[in-house]
C-alpha cells in the first residue's frame, strides 16, 4: 500500500511539473512559437511562531509549547485553465514540556503541534468557464468548516488526498462534488497512535450552493466512510441559510442550519441524530454582537460527530469537545467582536469576546467557558495575536485555561526562471 501511495504521489508531482508542456501542446520540433507565453510561477509562504501554555487540573504540570511552522509552496499558472501547487511544511519546537502526540510526554497536557516535516499539498487543477476539477493532496474548506475543514489553527494542517469537481452553470449556482481517499491529520506522520496520523477513506461530499445578493442557501449530503475506524462512518444530510441585511454597514445577520446524521457504510452501530444551529447577529458602528445555539444530538450511548471538521472554531477554544460526548452537546453562546483605532496600511487591530454555556442533549450541565482574543496587524502580511480560553467544568472534564502568543507572516512573490 505504501508503494502504491508513493507512486501516486510521484505521479501527481510529475504531472504538475509537466503541466506547462500539456498547456502548450508539448515540445514542438519545428521551431514554431508556442501558443502560450509560458507558465508563471509564484513562491508562497506562511511562517508562524507560537507560544502556547495549558493549565489543566487533570495534570500536575502545565504545558509550555514554543513552536515555529514554515509552509513553503511553488504555485504555477500554466495557461488554458491549468494550475498546480507543490507545498511542504515543517514544524520545529524549543523544548518538550508538552504532549505533542509524538513525543510520549504524557505527564503534560496535550498541545498537538509535533515536530516534523512533510508534503502538505500537491495538486493539479483545471478551471474552465463553468467546469473545474482538481486532483491530489489538497486543502478542502466547505462552508463554515463545521463538517469539512483544514484545522488551520494547528501548526500541521489537515489535508486530503481527493478529487474535486465543480460545476457553476450561473453566477448564483455552484454544485461541488469531492471524493476523499485519505485524510492527513494534524497530529503529523510521527504520531504514536497510527490512527492519529491519517485515515483511509471512501467519502463522497455533495454540496449545492445558491447565492442571491447577501444571502446564500446550501444543501449538502456528506457520505463519510472511514475504512480504518468503521464506527466513525456516517451519512449527514442538511440545509443551511445565511445572510445579512445591512444598511450603511449596520443591521441584521443570521445563520440557520439543520441536519440529520445516520450510520453509514461499514458502521456496525445504528443511530439517527439531529443537528441545528441558530445564530442571529447585529452590527452597529463596526461592532457585531451575536447569539448562538448549536445542538449536536446524542442518546447517551452515541452522539453526532464531525470528524473532518475544523473543530477549534466551534464549541470554545479550549477544545473540550473535539469528540461529542455520548449525551450530545448543547452550546449556547454570546459573542461580541470589532476593531479599534485608526489602523495603518496593514489594517486595524481587532478584538473578540465570547461566553459559552455547555449542556448535554438531555439533563447534565457540562460547564462554561470564556474566550477572548486581540489581533494586531503589524505590516502587510505580518500579524500578532494574543488569545485566551478559560473552561470551568461542572459534570464534564476538569478546569482548564489556555494562553497563546503568536506572530504570523505570509505572502507570495513572483519567481522568474522557475522550472
Amino acid at each position: 500500500m505504501n508503494h502504491a501511495r508513493n507512486r501516486l504521489s510521484a505521479a501527481c508531482l510529475l504531472a504538475i511539473l509537466a503541466a506547462p508542456a500539456w498547456a502548450t501542446g508539448g515540445t514542438v520540433s519545428t521551431g514554431e512559437p508556442a501558443a502560450s507565453a509560458g507558465p508563471s510561477w509564484q513562491l508562497e509562504w506562511d511562517a508562524r511562531l507560537r507560544h502556547e501554555r495549558v493549565d489543566d487540573d487533570a495534570f500536575a504540570r502545565s504545558a509550555e509549547a514554543d513552536t515555529v511552522r514554515l509552509r513553503l509552496g511553488l504555485h504555477g499558472e500554466f495557461g488554458h485553465g491549468w494550475s498546480g501547487l507543490v507545498e511542504g511544511a515543517g514544524v520545529a519546537s524549543a523544548g518538550s514540556r508538552y504532549n505533542s502526540g509524538a513525543n510520549g510526554r504524557t505527564a503534560y497536557p496535550a498541545v498537538t503541534d509535533p515536530r516534523g516535516g512533510e508534503f502538505n499539498q500537491y495538486w493539479l487543477r483545471w478551471q474552465g468557464e463553468k467546469l473545474g476539477a482538481s486532483a491530489g493532496r489538497q486543502r478542502l474548506l466547505l462552508d463554515n468548516q463545521r463538517w469539512v475543514g483544514n484545522v488551520g489553527w494547528r501548526q500541521h494542517e489537515q489535508t486530503f488526498d481527493a478529487l474535486e469537481l465543480r460545476w457553476r452553470p450561473s453566477a448564483a449556482l455552484t454544485l461541488r462534488y469531492d471524493w476523499l481517499d485519505r485524510v492527513h491529520r494534524v497530529a503529523g506522520r510521527d504520531a504514536l497512535n497510527p490512527l492519529a496520523r491519517e485515515r483511509k477513506l471512501n467519502t463522497h461530499l455533495f454540496n449545492l450552493a445558491w447565492s442571491r445578493d447577501a444571502q446564500q442557501w446550501v444543501g449538502y449530503a456528506y457520505l463519510h466512510e472511514d475504512r480504518d475506524v468503521a464506527s466513525a462512518s456516517s451519512a449527514t444530510y442538511g440545509l443551511r441559510w445565511s445572510g445579512k441585511a445591512l444598511r450603511e454597514g449596520n443591521g441584521l445577520g443570521w445563520t440557520l442550519e439543520a441536519a440529520r446524521q445516520y450510520d453509514y457504510a461499514n458502521n456496525p452501530q445504528h443511530f439517527a441524530h439531529g443537528y441545528w444551529l441558530l445564530e442571529p447577529s447585529w452590527t452597529q458602528s463596526g461592532i457585531t454582537a451575536k447569539l448562538g445555539w448549536e445542538h449536536l444530538g446524542g442518546d447517551g450511548r452515541h452522539a453526532l460527530q464531525t470528524p473532518l471538521a475544523t473543530l477549534h472554531a466551534f464549541n470554545g477554544w479550549d477544545d473540550q469537545f473535539g469528540v461529542t460526548p455520548p449525551g450530545g452537546l448543547e452550546d449556547r453562546y454570546v459573542g461580541v467582536n470589532g476593531s479599534f483605532g485608526r489602523g495603518g496600511a496593514a489594517g486595524k487591530p481587532g478584538w473578540s469576546v465570547a461566553y459559552h454555556d455547555y449542556r448535554a442533549d438531555r439533563g447534565a450541565r457540562y460547564g462554561s467557558e470564556w474566550d477572548a482574543a486581540l489581533t494586531f496587524p503589524l505590516a502587510p502580511g505580518l500579524s500578532g495575536l494574543l488569545k485566551v480560553a478559560d473552561y470551568r467544568a461542572d459534570d464534564f472534564g476538569r478546569d482548564s485555561a489556555k494562553l497563546w502568543l503568536q506572530l504570523e507572516w505570509h505572502g507570495r512573490q513572483a519567481v522568474a526562471g522557475a522550472p
